[in-house]
């Protein structure tokens, strides 16, 4: 069975595209779906610092067609994706989160609420309230989700997922690897990685 790694993280809108399809490609293929919740934001600080340059001083007709780019992909899956007036988020909470939520099995409805309430109801993910909301809409237990975000196991973990894509060559959300060592970077490169799959 070949393996697929899924580093990712809820505060880009890229990788809501990708989420939205990642299981029904493993499942297509017949692939091990291996989440890796990250924080993209120590991706960018360690290795792609370009990132914040391109925010501070973005190039006008670019940044106008990327927000086209990034409509035309959201209507082409179904989904609704705005601009957060809380941008960039701290999404800190929500991807340790993410690690309590696959120990209950429910990694998948957990982290598609989290994206849907950033992406789609334009609602701050840093915020304990709104995580409280879709803690309980998902059915995972509210004391326990809170407590385990705050273990140093759980910031830990979070860490080390996100040292670890570093340390394999990845730069950023979404980055997905197929068999260890065959790296795929963003939303449209999921054909290639179904095509390596396939192989």
């Amino acid at each position: 069975m070949a393996r697929l790694e899924f580093f990712y993280d809820c505060s880009s809108p890229w990788t809501y595209l990708a989420f939205s399809r990642v299981e029904a490609l493993a499942r297509d293929t017949g692939a091990e779906l291996v989440w890796k919740p990250i924080l993209v934001g120590g991706v960018f600080n360690t290795v792609n610092p370009s990132v914040y340059e391109s925010r501070e001083r973005p190039v006008k007709a670019k940044a106008t067609y990327y927000a086209k780019d990034l409509q035309d992909w959201a209507r082409h899956q179904g989904l609704r994706i705005g601009m957060p007036p809380v941008f960039p988020v701290n999404s800190v909470k929500a991807m340790r989160g993410a690690f309590y939520a696959e120990e209950e099995g429910k990694i998948s409805p957990y982290s598609k609420a989290i994206f849907e309430a950033y992406w789609g109801d334009l609602r701050d993910i840093s915020q304990d309230d709104v995580l409280r909301e879709i803690v309980g809409r998902v059915g995972l237990d509210e004391a326990a989700f809170f407590a385990k975000i705050a273990d140093p196991v759980y910031k830990t973990r979070l860490k080390e997922n996100t040292d670890e894509l570093i340390a394999r060559g990845g730069f950023g959300s979404p980055t997905l690897f197929v068999d260890g060592d065959d790296m795929y970077f963003g939303n449209d490169r999921l054909e290639l990685v179904r095509e390596a799959l396939k192989r």
